[in-house]
């Protein structure tokens, strides 16, 4: 995808936590500022940069060549790309090699977060443990980590029994979202990022869903302005969210509509068959019509939502579903507490609510409407 090179104005939305607050500073071709915001996280002079291959093919050299202009030593250490290698053994190499830099680290040694979700969880892991703490950054590439992941300090890596199963939560001390690299986003991976910003505004801000549906073409075509302007509106909501409720016991859980059926339908079908994007689209809609025919939400609003995911080219249909094993696998997500699903629905526009009463039979009819 080409997106135009022009830059944008800086938006800046901060995180509230008190002595652990943060800016998340957002537009085009802010990666040339990296060293400057190192500067203000650290007093050290080393900053070691964490990428996936091919993320550091793209953009390793601007993020060292900006940290290095500002006076520090940078390192770039590398894993192979993809989800399955978000393990302890990625892990594990990446903190041998840290610690193998000579002159050895110390806290004030910088780990820059410089890619999509996968590579932020591991760096935020790493940074978390290694000698017990190190100061950090994100950088996202992607829309989705953009817009989700980077912010909240959710660091983990996945186990055999399940994703982000072991890890901590471990704020950034800033976050860094240059819009540019947008432009080397496959088309599938901008849906993605899509597919969470429809859930911001069905939580939140009903209007999101306005300005997106308003938007579709410049957004498609990676306009700078209009990215900037979304990216900035949806890191707001999180922030907020997070500021509200840190470590998910309350509030927070809001930001998991459309996870829970939606990750019942991509272990269903088979991890890879679906990415996560799609399957959240599908869980939003799922969890809408269970919301309607409990008569908590209003039809036309879940059409409406039906609508915008269908027009970004997300799935709103799905036929083949077995809801015996979509159910099993809910039971046991992490989300489910004291084997009750635990569902978030919506209740209006920008409204939604937690339910710990789903029963199996409204998700089965949920999934069979798919069909």
């Amino acid at each position: 995808m080409a997106c135009p090179t022009r830059r944008t104005k800086i938006r800046t939305v901060t995180v509230h936590l008190g002595d652990r607050s943060y800016h998340v500073r957002i537009g085009a071709g802010v990666l040339s500022k990296l060293g400057d915001m190192a500067g203000e996280v650290t007093d050290g002079r080393l900053a070691v940069v964490v990428a996936d291959g091919t993320v550091a093919d793209l953009y390793g050299r601007a993020a060292t060549d900006s940290l290095t202009s500002a006076g520090f030593r940078a390192e770039l250490l590398t894993f192979p790309a993809g989800e399955r290698n978000k393990n302890l053994a990625t892990f594990s190499s990446l903190m041998d090699e840290l610690l193998s830099l000579e002159p050895p680290i110390d806290r004030s040694a910088l780990i820059v977060a410089l890619g999509g979700g996968v590579t932020g969880d591991i760096a935020g892991f790493v940074a978390a443990t290694a000698l017990r703490g190190l100061p950090w950054l994100q950088c996202p590439t992607t829309l989705l980590a953009d817009v989700d992941a980077s912010v909240g300090g959710k660091t983990a890596v996945d186990h055999p029994a399940g994703k982000n199963l072991i890890g901590a939560f471990y704020q950034p001390g800033g976050v860094l979202i240059d819009v540019e690299a947008l432009r080397t986003l496959p088309v599938e991976e901008l849906r993605g990022g899509l597919a969470e910003c429809v859930k911001h505004g069905v939580i939140r801000d009903a209007s999101l869903l306005d300005a997106i549906d308003s938007n579709v073409e410049p957004i498609f075509a990676c306009d700078p302005e209009v990215m900037t302007d979304l990216v900035a509106r949806n890191v707001a909501i999180k922030a907020a969210v997070v500021a509200e409720d840190e470590r998910e016991a309350g509030a927070r859980a809001h930001l998991n509509f459309g996870h829970t059926v939606g990750h019942g339908i991509e272990a269903a079908s088979g991890f890879g068959t679906l990415s996560h994007g799609q399957a959240v689209s599908l869980g939003m809609v799922a969890e809408s019509r269970v919301a309607v025919e409990r008569g908590i939400f209003d039809r036309t609003d879940a059409a409406r939502v039906e609508r915008l995911l269908e027009r970004l080219g997300l799935p709103v249909q799905l036929t083949g579903l077995d809801a015996d094993e979509v159910w099993r696998i809910m039971q046991h997500d992490k989300k489910a507490l004291g084997g009750r699903v635990r569902m978030v629905l919506p209740t209006g526009p920008g409204t939604v609510d937690l339910y710990d009463d789903v029963k199996y039979d409204e998700v089965a009819a949920a999934l069979a409407s798919l069909g």
